[in-house]
């Protein structure tokens, strides 16, 4: 439900915007933007052609415009870093965290990315180096090394002295961590434990030491497995001697979950979830060939498979007119257990353990679906052609080719996890072969068999 009301406001604010554009007024425009967050801003900004996002790019508060960079896609950034000089892209981009600049870092021009490191002091250059210096996709990328740290030998009145000293605190600031004197993770301190206990309350007392910490080298998937199964608004990242690096927050989190859902939905169509929605035609067509050429390449072994039983569909024309059921059916089917493995993958639930009861479970399912379905597309053969042979072989055929496409659906992801290829990128297009092909082998072999002798 909330997800519906965010996307009717978008397409509202969508609409408004360019009506406001078509009619040349800039005053409602300006005003409309800059009463969004930096991630609208960013999503209005990719759901604009080139040439209105130009202008409305132009028309955000310049205090905006690196918050907006963080929260667009790669190709959307590039586009909109090309209309901004380096000076504009210099006072952009030196305030955001270090988090934040370090996913944008890479993308800024090498004469841009010397003035933000002259710019910045020689802790947050350091900081910066450090997080640039770990794989992306890593908790080392992901952190923000700002934490407040206290030492456990503190009592609380002396904490929330050091925190009015300080002034402000990070964001999502929910735990102070609790370090040693070689600035080792020890465990954590609620805010709400620090303003509703004693002045003389010891830290060592509050302290909840059974959070663990985050690897620096750990994935961002696993990472955000972890935040949803504790329900973290934050976590401290650690290096292998303990030390504490820094912590990564929900709203990094969020991206990563987003980003997931992103890429799994249009992972399985072959395309790049940073693709621009408005990219030129030459660089769309470049990124989407190379799948629709394996597509097609696989259209071509199914093309094969039906021409060795040519003369099968010369003599039972009818067969031409049932045969997408079966390889449809089965592809449907098959990309039911695909998204459900490729999910299981993604969170960590499936694996050498327990795929073969998974494997048994879809079998089954699979059997039982082809039996029941089966049987329903037999008796429509059986009334529009008054065949049983016919009303068999298409039962039959479907049965045979879902619980392929349940070993496929099975098999397929986990064959390509373990060999290292993503398989929400390939799955789709290795499944819907084997369903193509086993769907038409079954279905015009068995009628070769069954009809012609």
């Amino acid at each position: 439900m909330a997800e519906a009301v965010r996307h009717d406001k978008t397409a509202r604010q969508l609409r408004l915007l360019s009506d406001a554009l078509d009619s040349g007024r800039l005053g409602p425009v300006r005003r409309l933007v800059n009463t969004l967050s930096p991630a609208e801003i960013g999503n209005l900004l990719e759901s604009l052609p080139p040439g209105k996002r130009e202008v409305v790019w132009g028309l955000v508060d310049a205090e905006d415009d690196g918050e907006v960079l963080v929260h667009v896609g790669d190709e959307v950034r590039e586009s909109l870093l090309a209309d901004m000089d380096p000076d504009e892209i210099v006072a952009a981009v030196e305030d955001l965290d270090i988090d934040d600049l370090a996913d944008l870092v890479e993308d800024l021009p090498g004469t841009v990315i010397d003035e933000v490191l002259k710019s910045m002091d020689r802790e947050n250059r350091e900081r910066l180096e450090q997080a640039l210096s770990y794989p992306e996709d890593t908790a080392g990328r992901l952190m923000n090394p700002d934490v407040v740290t206290v030492r456990a030998d503190v009592n609380v009145d002396v904490v929330l002295r050091y925190l009015r000293l300080r002034g402000e605190l990070p964001d999502h600031t929910d735990h102070l961590y609790v370090v040693s004197r070689r600035h080792q993770y020890l465990g954590r301190v609620s805010l709400a434990d620090l303003v509703t206990h004693e002045d003389s309350t010891p830290i060592n007392r509050l302290m909840d030491d059974e959070q663990p910490a985050i690897d620096v080298e750990e994935n961002a998937d696993e990472v955000a497995r972890q935040f949803s199964d504790h329900d973290w608004v934050s976590a401290p990242v650690v290096d292998d001697s303990n030390i504490l690096l820094g912590r990564i927050t929900i709203d990094d989190v969020v991206d990563i979950i987003r980003e997931q859902a992103e890429h799994q939905a249009l992972g399985a169509a072959g395309l790049d979830e940073d693709e621009d929605l408005f990219s030129p035609v030459r660089r769309a067509v470049k990124g989407r060939a190379l799948w629709l050429g394996i597509n097609l390449i696989t259209a071509f072994l199914a093309s094969a498979v039906v021409g060795q039983f040519e003369g099968t569909l010369q003599q039972v024309v009818a067969l031409a007119v049932l045969m997408p059921i079966v390889a449809g059916m089965g592809g449907n089917a098959g990309t039911q257990v695909l998204a459900l493995m490729v999910r299981g993958l993604a969170l960590g639930q499936v694996g050498a353990s327990n795929a073969r009861v998974l494997l048994w479970k879809e079998i089954r399912v699979a059997v039982l679906n082809g039996l029941m379905l089966g049987s329903v597309v037999g008796l429509v053969a059986l009334l529009w052609f008054h065949d049983w042979k016919l009303s068999l072989v298409i039962a039959t055929a479907l049965t045979i080719n879902l619980s392929a496409a349940a070993l496929a659906g099975v098999l397929v992801p986990l064959g390509l996890k373990r060999a290292g290829f993503d398989p929400a990128l390939a799955g789709g297009v290795i499944l819907t072969t084997v369903t193509d092909i086993i769907g038409f082998l079954s279905f015009l072999g068995l009628a070769t068999l069954v009809l012609l002798h």
